[in-house]
């Protein structure tokens, strides 16, 4: 095999989740254009965004990296089973990881935006915004990771090509969707709304 068709095969694989992740940004970006009224119903929000997006990537990113790593070092099987320890570890860790960082992001924008005397919400919203989001992001993300780079590995595809657009696409849409979900609960539960 050449080095040409060494990059042809990788680029085969890649491009339909490159093609995705760039779909799934866009639809995220439309979501967040239609957040006005939640961005300005929370002060110190849109800072925050970037924060939480990129949590998803770093968090589940490395998820998927461990999932890869097991399944060509053949530490697990590629099915899902209740009774695997690795995986079960992997993904409540992950879950875990996901939600606390969330959680620190929101504690450090809230301190920061306060340092610099700019408008921004109370800490308890942002916070309770930043576990809900990652919470129900976090879910999602770690079903979707799980069973598509499953599902890829058994296709003779490399996780390793998948996982990165797959997060970032998967965590970008599912991201932005819960976080209105998210302010709109923490509002109404805080009589805001």
């Amino acid at each position: 095999m050449t080095v040409r068709d060494v990059a042809v095969e990788a680029y085969k694989e890649a491009l339909p989740a490159l093609a995705a992740s760039l779909v799934g940004g866009l639809i995220a970006g439309v979501v967040l254009g239609g957040m006005r009224a939640e961005l300005r119903a929370v002060p110190g929000l849109l800072v925050l965004v970037p924060a939480l997006l990129a949590t998803r990537g770093n968090v589940y990113g490395s998820l998927g990296a461990r999932i890869a790593t097991a399944l060509h070092q053949g530490l697990i099987e590629p099915y899902v089973v209740g009774g695997d320890r690795r995986l079960r570890a992997a993904a409540t860790a992950a879950l875990a990881n996901g939600v606390l960082t969330s959680t620190f992001a929101s504690i450090v924008a809230f301190f920061i935006l306060t340092f610099l005397g700019k408008p921004v919400a109370p800490l308890p919203i942002l916070v309770g915004i930043a576990i809900v989001a990652g919470l129900l992001s976090g879910i999602v993300l770690v079903v979707v990771v799980i069973t598509v780079v499953f599902a890829g590995y058994r296709r003779g595809r490399n996780p390793d090509t998948i996982v990165g657009p797959l997060v970032t696409t998967t965590g970008d849409v599912f991201g932005i969707l819960f976080l209105l979900i998210a302010v709109r609960t923490v509002l109404a539960i805080a009589g805001v709304v």
